[in-house]
């Protein structure tokens, strides 16, 4: 069982979930629980959500550069325009998860996005739209008490299906709302958890 707490040589404590690997220290002391306003970064975290699904984090940050490589750095509008070429290309790519449903729901899902933007006048509003706009900081003092799928969560999957978007389920919704900082879910002894309830 992992402990609910991490001491690296820094000492500073982290969520239990972290790994001593840099590229996971970095996400986690600057990125993940931190609010995302822009569009193209949301883009992102949908794409790289969804290629997660069935496989470690770690192993989609390691794969990350070669995802803005590939993906033309989370561009929706040029994402939306890859045909089936494109995906032949994307499958031969060893730098990506090579499935061809999550390469195919990330090109659906652009083009899913630009609706919304264009119903919404940002992908920002819409989903931040499940959290009335302000982050949720929860007091979670266990990785066991973390859920994996909420109210809001739910409705967010509900919602993206209905308008035609793919691998958005309760629990990869979850996981976007917790990457991009609409919940807070470090745990209250993370070094974390306070620096980003400060206003």
């Amino acid at each position: 069982m992992r402990p609910d707490i991490v001491l690296f040589s820094d000492r500073r404590p982290r969520c239990g979930w972290v790994t001593d690997h840099p590229l996971c220290i970095a996400y986690h002391d600057e990125e993940w629980g931190s609010p995302v306003h822009d569009d193209r970064t949301l883009f992102e975290f949908l794409v790289l959500e969804g290629a997660q699904a069935g496989l470690s984090w770690r192993t989609i940050l390691s794969k990350r550069a070669a995802y803005r490589a590939a993906f033309d750095d989370f561009d929706p509008a040029k994402v939306a325009t890859y045909d089936e070429d494109k995906v032949a290309k994307l499958l031969a790519n060893r730098g990506i998860v090579r499935n061809r449903l999550k390469i195919e729901a990330a090109i659906n899902n652009a083009r899913r996005f630009l609706e919304v933007q264009a119903e919404f006048g940002s992908f920002d509003a819409y989903v931040w739209g499940f959290v009335e706009g302000r982050t949720q900081h929860n007091a979670w003092s266990s990785l066991q008490a973390v859920p994996t799928e909420t109210t809001n969560s739910r409705a967010m999957s509900q919602d993206m299906k209905s308008r035609g978007f793919k691998f958005v389920g309760p629990t990869i919704c979850y996981a976007f709302m917790q990457a991009v900082g609409m919940v807070n879910d470090h745990l209250v002894r993370c070094f974390r958890y306070q620096e980003l309830r400060r206003p």
